[in-house]
């Protein structure tokens, strides 16, 4: 059975997480759907790198993914954590115990401000906002697993954010099918 992850993006998001997400999940061979949650499916990202997504976020409902990830910056984060469509995805991926996923300034922006890291005790973001996230679940990693929420810091840590992302979807073996011919260190 092929697994299936969203990807929202927004005007302002990070291209280089939203590249390293997309692109790491599908070289370990995940279906991905980018989605826009704009009017439009041409996004311009934080650095003014244009992406265009695949389909609007409306068009992405009553769909079950195995994967919401959410990539950061800024202003796309406020932009994501705005869409009532998203959020509502992002509350019922929670609650079925489903993964779901953020970097950078989504983990504070977005799912600390709608609830979503409520019950979690470790959670990371960019160290800029770590004082929005709650004070019991801040951690320190590079990428932070809590039961079905991957949460991660960065553009720095984007490559591994994704391969996590590969481990809790597909499991070890394909992580490192994936990272060898990517030369990542830890598997080159």
């Amino acid at each position: 059975m092929r697994k299936t992850a969203l990807v929202p993006v927004a005007d302002g998001s990070e291209e280089l997480e939203t590249v390293a997400i997309v692109d790491v999940l599908r070289r370990a061979g995940a279906e991905v759907t980018v989605a826009s949650v704009e009017q439009q499916c041409e996004v311009t990202c934080s650095r003014g790198v244009k992406l265009v997504a695949d389909r609007l976020i409306d068009e992405c409902t009553g769909v079950t993914y195995d994967l919401i990830a959410l990539p950061g910056g800024m202003p796309g984060a406020e932009h994501m954590a705005d869409s009532e469509v998203l959020v509502e995805m992002l509350k019922e991926q929670k609650e079925s115990g489903r993964l779901y996923a953020a970097i950078c300034a989504s983990p504070a922006v977005v799912l600390a401000r709608h609830g979503l890291l409520e019950g979690k005790t470790k959670v990371v973001c960019h160290p800029s906002m770590h004082d929005k996230l709650p004070v019991e679940a801040a951690a320190s990693e590079r990428v932070a697993v809590d039961g079905n929420c991957i949460t991660s810091q960065g553009p720095g840590t984007a490559i591994e954010f994704g391969l996590e992302l590969v481990r809790q979807l597909f499991g070890e073996s394909r992580e490192a099918q994936v990272a060898g011919p990517m030369v990542v260190p830890a598997y080159a």
